[in-house]
């Protein structure tokens, strides 16, 4: 009697060719490779990179694709040589999926029901912490930290308040600069940040000391003068918004002596601009692959476990669920594409 065996599938959204939109299938289900673990996707986190990768073919080496980083559900599989110290098969986890650096690979991507992950980048959920939270985590998380990586900043900075080291976070109220505020906190640091009126209240509660209004015409100097006043030197910044001058001007007045040092997550072309007394840098994490699995594994399995434990980091911003599923890919990319403010699209799956 012959017994008959299907390879298990799982259903995904796939941009079949250039342009989009995203197609629904049932794939495939990928076997983990070496320190590679499967993850069984509950929720997924939507960031403009998604829409580049399926609108423009951003970072897509080939067709299909799949984009998408923002992922947190529950392992399910693990490959082989994967460290001890890497979350086990059954844990709830959040995730960073890398459709990024794998060109849009397929199997790597989040808008799908099953992802494989390298185990470097995931790490455990609190009991107490939804999926939905867990999902909006990762890119947020890694890119705020891959800032004060990228202008040289230990691992283990940590300043007390009578140091009156100030840091600026442009952009506080977005996801990857309410990561910055908490962890700038975290660091030590009085932290300034910039927000629309109505983020004030909320980004002074991830931990900025004061919050000021982007768009007043005055904003620099209102935020010198702040400086000035609480005897705070600022020369750490963050641009998580693309204001470049206005930030330049503000640690010219208020570095002192310092050396201050400035990241910035949007591009800077051709190159970042030579400024005496500020080291300007674009974020990026390491690019040596053993040195960003190393970065990689501290991040997730003890920085990010850590302060999810204690409360000293919380999921930001405020999360909006986007209803239907992996069906409503392509709804929750075009609205993210228009525009949001203070909120995070997620896609229950």
């Amino acid at each position: 009697m012959s017994s008959i065996t299907t390879n298990p599938q799982h259903l995904a959204a796939i941009i079949p060719e250039k342009g989009g939109p995203f197609e629904l299938v049932h794939r495939p289900t990928p076997i983990p490779g070496p320190k590679e673990l499967l993850i069984e996707v509950h929720s997924i986190a939507c960031n403009p990179i998604d829409h580049y990768m399926r609108d423009h073919g951003f970072s897509c080496a080939t067709y299909p694709a799949i984009p998408g980083s923002d992922i947190s559900g529950i392992v399910v599989s693990a490959g082989q040589s994967v460290p001890a110290a890497a979350p086990k098969v059954g844990t709830r986890v959040t995730a960073f999926a890398p459709a990024f650096f794998t060109k849009g690979d397929p199997d790597h991507g989040a808008f799908q029901k099953k992802v494989l992950v390298p185990a470097s980048s995931v790490c455990p959920l609190p009991d107490g912490m939804s999926f939905n939270e867990g999902a909006i985590l990762p890119m947020a998380v890694q890119t705020a930290m891959a800032a004060w990586y990228s202008v040289g900043l230990a691992r283990d900075t940590k300043f007390t308040p009578s140091d009156k080291k100030g840091a600026l976070v442009w952009g506080g109220s977005s996801s990857v600069g309410g990561a910055g505020v908490q962890q700038a906190a975290n660091m030590g640091y009085v932290v300034y940040a910039t927000a629309s009126p109505h983020n004030h209240e909320y980004v002074k509660k991830l931990g900025a000391s004061k919050v000021f209004d982007y768009k007043d015409s005055a904003v620099v100097e209102d935020i010198v003068k702040s400086a000035k006043e609480d005897g705070i030197t600022i020369d750490l910044a963050y641009d998580a918004a693309g204001a470049l001058q206005p930030i330049l001007d503000i640690l010219k007045a208020t570095k002192g002596d310092n050396l201050a040092n400035l990241a910035s997550a949007i591009p800077l072309r051709p190159q970042p601009p030579a400024v005496e007394g500020i080291n300007i840098k674009f974020v990026a994490a390491p690019t040596d692959d053993a040195e960003r699995v190393e970065w990689s594994q501290w991040l997730y399995w003890t920085w990010l476990k850590e302060k999810l434990q204690t409360g000293e980091f919380v999921p930001s911003p405020s999360i909006k669920v986007v209803d239907g599923g992996l069906e409503s890919a392509n709804k929750a990319l075009d609205e993210l594409k228009g525009g949001v403010s203070g909120v995070k699209l997620v896609l229950e799956v």
